[in-house]
């Protein structure tokens, strides 16, 4: 390991000059913390196997559209699973996969943190808006 502004950082990655390489977990904040992947995998971990129609209530405010396409999106990565049953009408339901199911500890633990810090995220953000433009 090796010092970085007061920090630990994998020796691998002290003398990188490419922050996505300096940053191991930007692939997994790409994949699972865009707009609305996080209430997706959230209503259907909790929630459990729903259909488009009851997710897209569920979360509210997201569009046909845009659920389509991170679902579809969640599929290609594995997180989820869209099961198809042929029937009239066709019905199609969607359920978080097992790799979905294995990031429950990190929502927990973001979930505490929330609880936890937030009011102080919005007391540092009432100050610093109370206080002007940043100064040079």
């Amino acid at each position: 390991m090796a010092t970085e502004a007061g920090r630990w950082v994998p020796e691998a990655l002290a003398d990188t000059a490419d922050p996505e390489s300096a940053c191991p977990i930007s692939p997994v904040v790409d994949i699972v913390f865009s707009r609305w992947t996080t209430p997706i995998l959230w209503s259907l971990h909790a929630f459990g196997r729903q259909r488009f129609v009851a997710l897209e209530r569920r979360i509210g405010g997201i569009t046909p559209k845009v659920l389509t396409q991170r679902l579809r999106q969640l599929e290609r990565d594995g997180l989820v699973v869209r099961t198809y049953h042929p029937e009239v009408p066709p019905r199609v339901e969607y359920e978080i996969s097992e790799l979905g199911r294995s990031l429950a500890p990190l929502f927990a633990h973001l979930a505490e943190w929330a609880g936890t810090h937030l009011d102080q995220v919005d007391a540092a953000r009432a100050r610093y808006d109370e206080s002007g433009s940043p100064r040079p």
